[in-house]
């Protein structure tokens, strides 16, 4: 993979627009549990239309992509089963909508982009990932980069170009889980993850340095709602021996299917499907309460909540992924009251789930997807009388945190403790070599420490999930565990041995990675990942 620096994703003319800052106050009333049901701002929806989709009067829908199908205008074709976006302004008053795949990579998966004219007229569209698998959300970073979230275990964040002329960077320091989205404190200067698994955790990435995500510390909650939490250090986020993060700390706080994720004012909220709430996060008592409980206000008609995001108006909108025959685009509007916003229903979109919810960032148009529509996905824009005008209170922040600022940037943790971890190896091995002899990882690194070297893939096996769909496995092919006394360069063999040995034996190509971490003394852990292509016997012979 080729390097690319923060200056290089600045520099491709996305732009992080600016935010609208509601405050702690306002979203303390505007989301106290238990809000009301009642009618929404914008009126019940009305009969469907011929998507299938119900809307309040004077609202309309387009569909603007279709999986399999040529992105109108365009040559391209969208990727199957949409899921998490975002959108980014861009210097001529046009727009960017990145959409994530929650597919495999045999079948696309990775993320693409459609790019809008002022006007809304769809100009181009194109492929910003790659290669990835189950790629669920993600979310958008005030320098303007996406961050593509892989929702498997073993999985990776990916950070991405939204016009698509840079390099995709994994960031394997922000861990290997079940990952599905990520939002960004710029105040902070930390990153928040949730986890989508029945005992899912929440994170925090704290970078070396602020903007630059390939090194920093992950830690995992500790505590419960209504009382200060706690944090600490996730021992192994490779999860290479120390078996998935989320098992790693025995006192860290469970959640059932974390989902969407955001930040404001110095409060991160997130949703959990399982139990169908909106949690709120104070960055600076470290208090954690519980916003919104759908299970236990039935009443408010939201429940299975997935993706979520706040319009320019202080409305929070909301996915339903609840596995009913009718599902909505929620809201919870600045007032308190619970409703649907928008119905999807019909033959069309049976078996879907919605997700992606985002508006342009006029705030003046939605966006969302119906993962399986007509069997494969499609997205959604729906125009209408949105209301823009922001509460009483609220202030727009632009420019919180410029990582390119010398005088706001800074170190977040780590710095000279990092262990300066760099690796090479070989980018293409015979199955037969790696039985007979191994693999030799070079390993570099600027103070004493312990290392611990994997191969592993995900092409050996998979699991299926609760949709019926398949995921990949990771499985580990070798380990190698060595402590270094020294600073200095070493050689590390990385060969299967046992079961594994034996599963590879006469096994055709497969695509595998190294991954290598390294813990320095003071106990900051850096991760470092490479992609190796194994050939396989039928390979040799061409």
């Amino acid at each position: 993979m080729g390097r690319v620096s923060r200056r290089d994703f600045l520099g491709t003319g996305a732009l992080a627009a600016g935010a609208l800052a509601f405050g702690p106050g306002f979203w303390r009333t505007a989301l106290a549990a238990p809000a009301s049901a009642g009618p929404g701002p914008y009126g019940a929806p009305g009969p469907p239309d011929a998507n299938g989709i119900s809307v309040p009067p004077g609202f309309s829908v387009r569909e603007i992509a279709r999986a399999g199908q040529p992105v109108e205008g365009t040559a391209y074709p969208w990727h199957i089963f949409p899921d998490g976006q975002a959108t980014y302004a861009l210097n001529d008053g046009g727009w960017v909508l990145v959409s994530n795949s929650e597919s495999i990579a045999i079948t696309g998966a990775g993320s693409s982009a459609i790019r809008f004219e002022a006007n809304g007229r769809i100009v181009d569209a194109y492929r910003v990932l790659g290669g990835t698998n189950i790629n669920c959300a993600g979310g958008r970073t005030p320098w303007g980069t996406w961050l593509s979230c892989e929702e498997h275990d073993g999985g990776q964040v990916w950070e991405c170009d939204p016009l698509g002329r840079a390099v995709p960077l994994n960031r394997p320091a922000m861990g290997l889980f079940k990952h599905e989205a990520a939002a960004v404190d710029p105040v902070g200067r930390r990153l928040y993850l949730t986890e989508d698994s029945p005992d899912g955790c929440f994170y925090r990435f704290t970078p070396t340095l602020y903007g630059d995500l390939s090194s920093g510390t992950l830690e995992v909650m500790v505590g419960a709602p209504g009382a200060p939490v706690t944090w600490e250090p996730v021992p192994d986020p490779s999860a290479i021996t120390g078996g998935p993060t989320r098992e790693q700390v025995a006192a860290a706080a469970h959640f059932n299917g974390g989902e969407g994720v955001w930040y404001d004012s110095g409060f991160v909220y997130f949703s959990t499907k399982g139990d169908s709430r909106i949690w709120s996060y104070d960055t600076s008592t470290s208090v954690l309460d519980v916003l919104y409980d759908g299970v236990a206000t039935p009443e408010a008609g939201l429940t299975g909540l997935d993706n979520i995001t706040v319009s320019r108006s202080g409305d929070l909108f909301g996915c339903e992924d609840n596995g009913e025959e009718e599902f909505s685009i929620g809201i919870i509007s600045r007032e308190r009251v619970a409703s649907r916003f928008l119905t999807v229903s019909g033959p069309n979109h049976s078996g879907s789930e919605l997700a992606g919810v985002i508006f342009d960032p006029s705030g003046t148009r939605m966006y969302f997807a119906s993962q399986r529509a007509f069997g494969t996905g499609a997205v959604y824009e729906v125009t209408g009388p949105f209301r823009t005008d922001p509460p009483a209170g609220a202030t727009t922040a632009t420019g919180d945190a410029d990582p390119l600022d010398p005088n706001k940037a800074g170190t977040a943790g780590g710095g000279a403790d990092a262990p300066g971890l760099k690796i090479s190896a070989a980018r293409r091995v015979r199955m037969s070599t790696l039985l007979r002899r191994g693999i030799r990882v070079n390993v570099s690194i600027r103070q004493p420490g312990r290392v611990t070297v994997a191969l592993r893939t995900t092409d050996l096996d998979s699991v299926v999930r609760p949709s019926g769909t398949r995921e990949p496995k990771t499985v580990t092919l070798a380990t190698a565990q060595r402590d270094f006394r020294r600073a200095g360069r070493y050689k590390v063999l990385l060969k299967p041995r046992g079961r594994i040995r034996n599963r590879l034996k006469g096994r055709g190509t497969l695509t595998a990675r190294y991954t290598v971490q390294a813990r320095a003394p003071s106990g900051f852990v850096q991760v470092a990942n490479r992609r190796v292509r194994v050939a396989g016997s039928s390979a040799r012979k061409r």
